[in-house]
């Protein structure tokens, strides 16, 4: 579909008859795989137990985001040279083999195996998703479409594990899994009416080529350095500061050139999405622990924040969709502010001499600029890409995101470890608050500076 930056979006946009099928199949599969998300965060000390896997409690994670890694990589490539429906669709049924095979686990071994599937589908779905997007709606109605999902997410995150553990209690922790295929199946049946209406692809001449073996080196380097955070010792920091070169020397293979200077265009793209998504996970890993063992809260409380970030972020979605001929530059350094003040909240609430409440006010302030940024970087996204490098630079988005909020939660568990404990966080919190408060600075600053033309 044509790009159109000046003609009006059609009334409706997201249910005309053109679009309602893949509305409707998008906003479903993204709605599940956030309850997934949640619901296996939930039920996962409870599926642990009973495996007798508690020494391998974050594995099911790591190998969750290890095989994402490498899969974001594999479908931008394959996005670029043959579209989005074969990742998009592939990765659907592998995501769907890992919910039977994680849901049927008799042991810890076959649980991991499901989850590396789930993650493996997952990956694949995700940048094909907003390939889909992209090819499907123009330039004007993608805000309506990213305000959408913002919401599609928000339900998952409210009520995503409250009904994850009466599902757990009362059906058992199997049905986590096995309970979203027939849906999932539902969402993908959808997206195949879709596909058979999209005009064959035809790739480009010349396409950017992800690394494979740089996105493996990538993705273990991730988890090196995860593995580091949890586990601080002499050793850790050996091993985590090596995983650190390898991320930069493999980052370099997946990135657009000069994302890690911060070059103006893309670059800066995409160097944004890494800097606000670190940011921002790296407080909501943090917060839950400052608000109970800083301030007392109990711990349906303390997780009280990160609701009203969801809210928040999709309010400042909503409100960004309603408005197609905003200044998507503008927005991103309008949410990066935001975000800077909410972060400043985080600060605030590190010290038990300054109330807790706080951070009920600041996080949805937060959350509503993580909701005016986000789609304005994949809008900018769109706008500064060929067509034929879209897959490349939609899978080197999501990975930013990835390694940052990683790098960034593994720095506050160094902190924790070094300056503090899990009983005392505050001071360590206190720092790490800083440093984020100068991300998002960093962020404000960086977007700033734009080429004269988009």
């Amino acid at each position: 579909m044509t790009d159109t930056l000046g003609a009006p979006p059609k009334k409706g946009v997201l249910w005309t008859p053109e679009h309602r099928v893949t509305t409707a199949g998008l906003l479903l599969l993204v709605t599940l795989v956030a309850f997934e998300a949640m619901g296996v965060a939930t039920a996962m000390p409870t599926m642990v137990a009973a495996l007798h896997g508690q020494s391998l409690y974050s594995w099911p994670f790591t190998g969750f985001l290890v095989a994402s890694v490498v899969a974001t990589v594999l479908s931008g490539r394959l996005g670029d040279r043959k579209g989005p429906v074969p990742a998009l669709l592939g990765g659907l049924v592998v995501f769907v083999a890992g919910l039977l095979v994680a849901g049927s686990a008799q042991d810890m071994a076959t649980l991991l195996a499901g989850r590396v599937l789930q993650g493996l589908g997952s990956g694949f779905f995700l940048v094909a998703y907003s390939l889909l997007i992209a090819l499907t709606y123009t330039d004007r109605e993608r805000p309506v479409m990213y305000a959408a999902t913002a919401a599609a997410w928000v339900l998952p995150a409210v009520v995503g594990p409250f009904v994850a553990g009466l599902v757990t209690v009362h059906f058992g922790w199997r049905w986590v899994f096995l309970g979203l295929v027939p849906f999932v199946a539902v969402g993908t049946a959808m997206l195949v009416v879709v596909a058979r209406r999209l005009p064959p692809h035809v790739p480009g001449e010349r396409q950017a080529r992800a690394s494979v073996p740089a996105a493996v080196a990538t993705a273990l380097g991730i988890a090196a350095l995860s593995w580091a955070a949890q586990h601080p010792s002499p050793l850790a920091l050996g091993y985590g500061a090596a995983a650190l070169v390898v991320l930069a020397v493999a980052l370099r293979k997946l990135l657009p050139a000069g994302t890690l200077s911060g070059r103006r265009g893309l670059p800066t793209v995409v160097a944004s999405r890494g800097l606000i998504a670190a940011a921002y996970a790296s407080m909501e890993a943090f917060l839950p622990l400052t608000m109970s063992t800083v301030h007392g809260y109990s711990p349906s409380m303390a997780g009280l924040p990160l609701t009203l970030t969801a809210l928040g972020w999709s309010a400042g979605s909503a409100v960004q969709g309603r408005y197609p001929d905003w200044s998507r530059e503008t927005s991103l350094r309008v949410g990066f502010g935001l975000v800077a003040f909410g972060l400043v909240g985080f600060l605030m609430v590190s010290q038990p001499w300054l109330p807790g409440w706080i951070a009920f006010v600041v996080c949805t302030i937060g959350g509503a600029g993580m909701g005016i940024a986000m789609p304005a970087i994949s809008v900018l996204l769109y706008r500064y890409s060929p067509e034929s490098e879209r897959g490349f630079n939609t899978s080197a988005l999501q990975l930013v995101d990835w390694v940052g909020s990683a790098l960034l939660i593994g720095v506050g568990g160094v902190l924790l470890a070094a300056l503090a404990s899990a009983e005392h966080p505050g001071p360590a919190v206190a720092v790490l608050a800083m440093i984020t408060i100068g991300i998002a600075c960093s962020g404000v600053f960086l977007t700033g500076r734009w080429p004269e033309k988009a």
